[in-house]
């Protein structure tokens, strides 16, 4: 896709970590890229959609930083490590991973089909375990790196209908814990964010009586915005995060009080 364009040194709590961000197209990946361009990442923005794609990395260079980005199949795992291969060649190495990437296909358990099923455990989790691994062994060479996981409060409380949803988003919980085990020894920081009912596309779906009914449950009483989520996966970045490993940090206005 697009090439990076030279700045000068970049600012920011982020200052010159290169990071690639998966699902950065739209909703919280798209906001999680900006806002790392802000904060004078080297975003490289990772999407199935090359438009997106496009049209995020031209927001982030308007905002001053370095960008690139790729199309990128988390599913895919020859295409992971191609894409992997090339930021390291280009860069030196990956600074941080956000795993955001994922769907819904929602259904109650008697109705839910085996696609939809196994199409959610392979974006949502498996595909977490492959970018991961692939970035793993960089980051363990330098001694150094921040790998973060998109859970949801569904994977900390379940959901109606989300069998699928839900059990990939517990598995990432799962991950977190282990390899912020695996890999706190090495210097690489694993934490997840655990977000609530976020105002991105993937809510469009929703009647609009289901929308009122999840805002009646946040205390906040409104739905999350990507930016809030962003803020906090810019901060988990950050050396301001450096004692940081292992937890999953739920951002929701309260909704499990």
């Amino acid at each position: 896709m697009s090439n990076p364009t030279p700045h000068g040194a970049p600012q920011g709590r982020l200052a010159g970590k290169v990071s690639l961000i998966t699902g950065a197209a739209q909703g919280i990946g798209e906001a999680t890229a900006l806002k790392f361009a802000t904060e004078g990442a080297i975003v490289i923005v990772c999407d199935i959609n090359p438009t997106g794609i496009e049209a995020v990395v031209q927001q982030c260079r308007a905002l001053g930083a370095e960008a690139e980005g790729h199309v990128m199949d988390v599913t895919d795992r020859a295409t992971i490590d191609a894409v992997v291969a090339k930021v390291q060649e280009r860069h030196g190495r990956i600074d941080v991973l956000v795993n955001n990437a994922g769907i819904t296909q929602d259904a109650r358990l008697v109705k839910m089909t085996e696609e939809q099923f196994d199409r959610v455990i392979d974006i949502n989790l498996r595909g977490v375990f492959h970018c991961s691994q692939a970035v793993a062994p960089g980051m363990i060479e330098r001694n150094s790196g921040v790998i973060l996981n998109a859970s949801s409060v569904v994977g900390l409380y379940g959901n109606f209908g989300q069998t699928n949803y839900a059990a990939a988003k517990f598995g990432l919980i799962g991950f977190t814990k282990t390899w912020s085990r695996e890999l706190g020894p090495k210097g690489v920081r694993v934490n997840a964010v655990a977000p609530g009912f976020i105002a991105t596309p993937i809510l469009n779906a929703m009647p609009e009586k289901v929308l009122d009914g999840m805002k009646a449950r946040i205390p906040m009483g409104r739905l999350g915005k990507p930016a809030e989520i962003a803020n906090v996966y810019a901060f988990l970045a950050s050396d301001e995060a450096s004692y940081i490993n292992g937890e999953v940090i739920e951002v929701s206005g309260g909704i499990s009080l």
